[in-house]
């Protein structure tokens, strides 16, 4: 009688509580009011070892705000600190680069390589023979899309250390197909002409080139371009005395590093590693030099988890500095005189990122951070203190500066709102889907606002899906996902087992096979759901951009059975029309695999097409072709399935500017009326 009892007094005050708690509104959710949260003060880098830069709130200057004292100076960069960052002197002058000494600038005209004088104004000529399908110092668009890294803006040169010397990559992309994207302004519209390599085509040849600072002969490094192979980001050494780079095969399978002589172009080879799959090139973070000019630290994923290793810089392997079935992330920091490697790892859980310390010799690793939450954290210049800001699902972001050691020092700032409690949300957590053979795929979920078990809701499921392409963490949300908490909609993110949460190893699963072990897991995850009694088990609805296109496509096609309606934007529809260097990683060439293109493919399951599938596509997409949602849509309408598309006229990989509203407008109207089945807010449709 006494427990029923206080059953009732706690329901009793539950219910009290919530009525007294209020939603959040459209204002707070949209439009920028203040809801769950406020701003902390931003952090902006080190001044120095003992003071952190701080931008105030209120006059927007920054401070060095001293770690012991917490007193506040104001804080002006230098001219070097900016760098007085060169502009243009003609139209066309392409990322310009200051020198290291700040002496000259470098940059591409006209596809050529070119550096002036700063003192004197002087221009240099370092190449010559640019055409519309020659490039010095400006990369081929697989190179740029692919293995440099879009943060290049197509940039493919580099200062020596010294200022002395340019190394820089000459592209020919004559042999690589032409594909024409058609804009369709004007009256007779127009076609831009890019040279982009699909799966098995032909690649541009690469040569690297070195150029001394005051102009002269090119110096080219001992490599064949007419090998059939690809190039990574280089890396000079601390002195300048040789350029550390990267090849790979055709196969991508096989990475070898060469040191390079800068002066005679003659190659050293200082490391082999090979994989039964693939081997990464990635945009820059795998070898990190160190001052002491003896040793390199790399970072690869050879043993099915990636992990650091520290080499003589002549490529003896002296030990590892990590191991262990969890991932590191990145490297954070060397401290050379105490011989101790700071960096970034998900090691406590695949969720979230931890920093951590280890001994060059391998020894007294030790994670520095703290609790379940995932760490960002910025490193004073010599290493005795650092900031961390940290959140959770359930927890906002806050602010803590600790000491070389792991010890907390002080909390900088929360940015939870004072009236937190006085809100009614929709609960965010992380939860773990199991599937038949042993994988607990991680998700996070959002509950509607007032949940009940008893009452029956739609889902949506945001994904990506790519390789190593994870996007569940353990972070704060935000208020984004309120909107549709407060409608009355369960959203939740889900990782497959090639996610990069089962590292490597899990990673590697897809290769030769693209869309199996995504499509399969994303299946469970789906029939997981609807098996709830809290699920309405018709209305799951899936979503993604670009990869996430893909298999949202795949979802409602491949496994139409499990998904009911499916958002697509910018979609691989079919692996053979997108670009040879990410497909062929995974896929091997068409010629190759011919069955794994087949199986990957939307176009092969159009027949088990059913419930209601979007599509959205920009028309001058020139990462993902609107030909594979052309290609797409006429096997549908050939097979007469009904699905919806929206084509967005000079959209690119993606849409802004005017054509967001309508964009948002649309998934709104999407959403209403298939998952709630109730007309969209006249508010929400402005």
């Amino acid at each position: 009688m006494k427990r029923i009892l206080l059953t009732t007094v706690a329901l009793s005050l539950l219910v009290t509580v919530q009525a007294q708690q209020k939603k959040l509104t459209q204002q707070q959710i949209f439009g920028g009011l203040p809801s769950l949260t406020k701003q902390m003060p931003m952090v902006n880098g080190w001044s120095d070892d003992n003071h952190y830069i701080e931008i105030d709130l209120q006059d927007r200057k920054r401070y060095a705000v001293d770690v012991k004292t917490g007193s506040k100076t104001p804080y002006t960069s230098t001219a070097r600190n900016t760098s007085d960052v060169p502009v243009a002197v003609k139209e066309g002058e392409k990322n310009l680069t200051l020198s290291p000494d700040g002496k000259y600038v470098a940059f591409t005209y006209n596809n050529d390589l070119y550096a002036r004088e700063i003192a004197t104004g002087k221009e240099i000529r370092y190449t010559t023979d640019a055409t519309d399908v020659i490039y010095n110092g400006w990369s081929s668009w697989v190179y740029y899309e692919e293995i440099l890294g879009r943060a290049t803006n197509y940039k493919a040169f580099w200062w020596s250390p010294d200022s002395k010397k340019l190394a820089f990559m000459r592209f020919d992309d004559t042999k690589v197909p032409m594909f024409p994207i058609n804009g369709s302004t004007g009256q007779h519209g127009y076609t831009e002409k890019t040279r982009y390599p699909k799966a098995g085509d032909p690649n541009p040849e690469i040569k690297i080139g070195f150029v001394p600072v005051a102009g002269g002969k090119v110096t080219w490094a001992a490599f064949n371009e007419k090998d059939d192979q690809y190039f990574g980001t280089p890396y000079w050494s601390f002195d300048g005395s040789n350029l550390m780079v990267q090849w790979m095969n055709r196969g991508q399978d096989n990475l070898k590093f060469y040191a390079v002589d800068p002066n005679t172009g003659l190659k050293k080879e200082i490391y082999d590693e090979k994989q039964s799959s693939w081997v990464d090139l990635d945009f820059g973070g795998r070898i990190t030099y160190l001052e002491d000019k003896k040793h390199y630290i790399l970072r690869s994923d050879r043993t099915g988890w990636a992990h650091f290793y520290l080499y003589t810089l002549d490529g003896k392997l002296l030990n590892p500095l990590t191991s262990g079935k969890w991932q590191v992330t990145n490297l954070v920091q060397v401290d050379e005189k105490n011989k101790v490697v700071y960096f970034n790892a998900r090691k406590e859980a695949s969720t979230q990122t931890d920093f951590y310390r280890v001994d060059y010799s391998g020894k007294n690793l030790k994670r520095l951070s703290f609790g379940d939450y995932t760490h960002q954290v910025s490193i004073s210049p010599n290493s005795s203190y650092f900031i961390t800001t940290y959140s959770n699902v359930t927890t906002p972001p806050k602010r803590a500066l600790l000491d070389h050691k792991g010890k907390l020092i002080k909390e900088l700032g929360d940015s939870k709102a004072d009236d937190f409690a006085n809100y009614r949300f929709g609960k965010t957590e992380m939860i773990k889907i199991p599937t038949a053979d042993g994988y607990q795929l991680p998700a996070v979920i959002t509950y509607p606002t007032d949940f009940n078990e008893n009452t029956k809701y739609p889902v949506v499921m945001s994904i990506y899906g790519g390789p190593d392409a994870g996007n569940v963490t353990n972070t704060w949300k935000g208020t984004g996902n309120q909107w549709w908490a407060n409608e009355g909609v369960i959203q939740i993110s889900v990782d497959h087992r090639a996610s990069g949460q089962f590292g490597k190893a899990g990673v590697a699963l897809m290769h030769r096979n693209l869309g199996k072990w995504e499509i399969e897991d994303y299946s469970t995850a789906a029939l997981w759901l609807k098996a709830k009694p809290w699920v309405d088990n018709k209305k799951l609805l899936i979503t993604g951009h670009s990869y996430g296109g893909y298999m949202t496509c795949l979802a409602l096609t491949k496994a139409a059975d499990v998904f009911d309606f499916g958002y697509a934007g910018a979609p691989v529809t079919s692996w053979e029309l997108y670009d040879s260097h990410y497909t062929e990683r995974f896929m091997d060439t068409p010629q190759e695999n011919p069955e794994g293109y087949k199986n990957g493919s939307v176009l092969t399951y159009v027949n088990n097409y059913k419930g209601l599938l979007r599509i959205m596509h920009g028309d001058m997409d020139d990462n993902v072709h609107m030909q594979n949602t052309i290609q797409l849509v006429d096997k549908l309408q050939d097979a007469n399935k009904h699905f919806e598309l929206m084509i967005y006229p000079g959209g690119r990989h993606g849409w802004g500017g005017t054509k967001s509203p309508h964009d948002r407008a649309e998934r709104f109207r999407f959403y209403y009326q298939n998952l709630l089945n109730k007309p969209v807010p006249e508010d929400l449709l402005k």
